[in-house]
């Protein structure tokens, strides 16, 4: 069995020089996902053998499939070196990788990029296995929606603080010392915000927040609650502030702004996905960080997943 010295891979020639060809990277994908026993997708029959086409074909019901089915690469016509070196650009740059820039970097179509990035960003989503405890810091933010930068005529009015009408809110929260949690949301109303609180942060847990009337009901549903006053220019008291989280939103913002220049409301999460396992995994070496979501590509996204 071919396992990948990940120690090695720590740099783009380095992951290059490894995937240096298209039949080591198909066997070092048909180890890691299938080892020495390679199951049938259709009817669960073990022990498929390879065929002459090198697909592989069940003795039982006839059926014969590729490396790459159950994996975020099943049904790519793109070889499996340049989708290995995509996932090590987007996992080593700390402001992601857009598709013109990943298409000229792999020399393949922009929309094939677009769909390539997507498919990786598919195994970033979030989700509430463990609890958030601890000192907890909530916060929101909104994309978009900077109105000086249109012509007078095409301004919206009242869009000013936390109006929705032109921007897209983003709920985060944060564990000090520990893990990340962002999403899209509708509003940033207490009816909005308290569920997700409520989904992701453990009861008894100390949580600072800014001024907001949103956050208000935290101390009927046994949270510690602490906030500042960010409308008085009040920003820290002692222990209490929202500067991690206001950390991250700065770092979403440059890889939105600096990177991807726009992104959509119907992407827009898996935009946020990426960011937080970027933030949560800024400790990991470039071989770690690969390592893990080579590991987690290993699951199936079909195109009309991506594209949803």
């Amino acid at each position: 069995m071919k396992k990948i010295d990940y120690a090695k891979l720590n740099s783009l020639i380095k992951v290059a020089d490894y995937f240096d060809s298209e039949k080591k990277c198909q066997q070092i994908l048909e180890d890691s996902y299938w080892g020495d026993d390679v199951v049938c997708p259709k009817c669960g029959k073990h022990h498929c053998k390879m065929s002459e086409t090198g697909r592989y074909h069940c003795t039982d019901c006839n059926h014969n499939f590729s490396i790459t089915v159950g994996t975020i690469f099943e049904n790519t016509k793109i070889s499996l070196r340049k989708w290995f070196l995509a996932i090590y650009l987007i996992t080593s740059n700390k402001k992601g990788v857009s598709s013109c820039q990943l298409a000229r970097d792999l020399d393949i179509t922009q929309k094939t990029a677009w769909h390539i990035l997507h498919k990786i960003r598919s195994v970033f989503s979030q989700n509430d296995s463990s609890a958030l405890t601890g000192t907890v810091e909530c916060d929101e933010m909104y994309l978009g929606g900077v109105e000086d930068n249109k012509h007078k005529s095409k301004r919206t009015e009242g869009t000013q603080g936390r109006s929705t009408k032109t921007k897209k809110p983003i709920f985060g929260m944060i564990q000090r010392s520990g893990k990340l949690v962002a999403m899209a949301v509708e509003n940033t109303k207490a009816e909005t915000l308290m569920p997700i609180i409520k989904q992701f942060v453990a009861e008894n847990t100390v949580v600072y927040t800014d001024e907001s009337k949103s956050y208000n009901r935290l101390s009927k549903e046994n949270y510690s609650h602490e906030f500042v006053r960010h409308n008085e220019k009040e920003f820290v008291v002692d222990d209490i502030y929202t500067n991690t989280i206001e950390g991250f939103w700065s770092h979403f913002k440059k890889m939105v702004f600096g990177t991807y220049h726009f992104v959509s409301k119907k992407h827009l999460q898996r935009y946020i996905d990426e960011e937080v396992y970027r933030w949560n995994t800024r400790l990991m070496s470039e071989s770690a960080r690969f390592k893990d979501v080579f590991s987690k590509s290993l699951t199936r996204c079909d195109y009309k997943a991506v594209v949803a």
